[in-house]
C-alpha cells in the first residue's frame, strides 16, 4: 500500500495503521482512503488482531480531504465517484478501532477521527470542520458525529465559522478521552489499546454494538438490543473462562470463542 503503513504486533493482538502521506499532511485522498478500507477489512477478519489504532504522525493525523481532487467536479461527477461508500464500510468496523491524534485534524481528518471508537490526542492536537471557507459543508459525517460528541451549540460553531479547537477544549467538550504530551501520544494509546485486547474480543466487539446503537435507536429498544448481546455472550467459551477466573481468583486467558 503506497499511502498507509499497517504493523500488527500479534503478541499484543494490536494492529497499527499510519497514515503516510507527510508531505501533504496526510490529506485523505481517495487511494489512501481506499487503502485504508481495505486494511480495516482485512484486520477485521483477522483472528490474532483484537484491536486497531490509526494514526498519523506529530505534525498531523490528517489535515483534510484532498481538495486538488474535488476542485473541478460537477455535483454530477461527486455522485459518480461516490467517495462516501468507503467511509461507509469504514465504520463497519467490527473491533475497537482507536485514533492516536497529534498535530491537525481538520475537516475529512476531524471525521475520519470521529469514525474511530475512542480518541487519544496529543497536546498540540487541533480539531475542525473547515469545510464552510472554502465554500462547502462536512460531508464525511462531520454535522451529525460532532454534534453527537459535543453538543448542538459547540457544533454548530465549529461548523459555521471553520474555527479550530484545541485539545484541552476537544477534552473538555467530550470529543476526545484524554490528553497526554506529544512524547506518549500514540504510547499511551497502545497501552489502552493493551488493556482492551486483554479483554474477550468476543464481549468487546459486542459490547461496541450496543453503544453505538445508543446513537441510532430509542431507550428501549436500545435496552432491548443491549439485552440480547447480553444474553448472546453466555454462549460463548469467553463468558465461561471470564466467570470462572474470577470466580477462582486468577487472571481470565480468553480465547475469542
Amino acid at each position: 500500500m503506497e499511502f498507509i503503513k499497517v504493523t500488527p504486533q500479534y503478541q499484543n493482538h494490536i494492529a497499527l495503521i499510519e497514515l503516510n502521506r507527510p508531505k501533504e499532511l496526510n490529506a485523505l485522498n481517495l487511494q489512501l482512503m481506499g487503502e485504508l478500507r481495505d486494511a480495516l477489512k482485512m484486520l477485521d477478519a483477522e483472528d490474532s488482531v483484537r484491536v486497531i489504532v490509526l494514526t498519523g504522525n506529530e505534525k498531523a493525523f490528517a489535515a483534510g480531504a484532498d481538495i486538488k481532487q474535488m476542485a473541478g467536479k460537477s455535483a454530477i461527477d461527486m455522485y459518480l465517484v461516490d467517495q462516501f461508500s468507503t467511509w461507509d464500510q469504514i465504520k463497519k468496523t467490527k473491533k475497537p478501532l482507536i485514533a492516536a491524534v497529534s498535530g491537525f485534524a481538520l475537516g475529512g481528518g476531524c471525521e475520519l477521527a470521529m469514525t474511530c471508537d475512542m480518541i487519544i490526542a496529543s497536546e498540540t492536537a487541533k480539531f475542525g470542520q473547515p469545510e464552510i471557507k472554502i465554500g462547502v459543508m462536512p460531508g464525511a459525517g462531520g454535522t451529525q458525529r460532532l454534534t453527537k460528541a459535543i453538543g448542538k451549540a459547540k457544533a454548530m460553531e465549529m461548523v459555521l465559522t471553520g474555527k479550530f479547537i484545541s485539545a484541552e477544549e476537544a477534552e473538555r467538550y467530550g470529543l476526545v478521552n484524554r490528553v497526554v504530551p506529544v512524547a506518549l501520544y500514540l504510547e499511551e494509546t497502545m497501552k489502552l489499546a493493551k488493556e482492551i485486547a486483554e479483554m474477550s474480543p468476543i464481549a468487546t466487539r459486542l459490547a461496541k454494538e450496543a453503544v453505538n446503537r445508543s446513537f441510532e435507536t430509542s431507550l428501549e429498544e436500545g435496552l432491548q438490543f443491549e439485552r440480547k448481546n447480553f444474553y448472546l455472550l453466555f454462549a460463548s467459551e469467553d463468558q465461561k473462562e471470564g466467570m470462572n477466573a474470577f470466580i477462582e481468583k486468577r487472571k481470565a486467558d480468553f480465547k475469542g470463542r
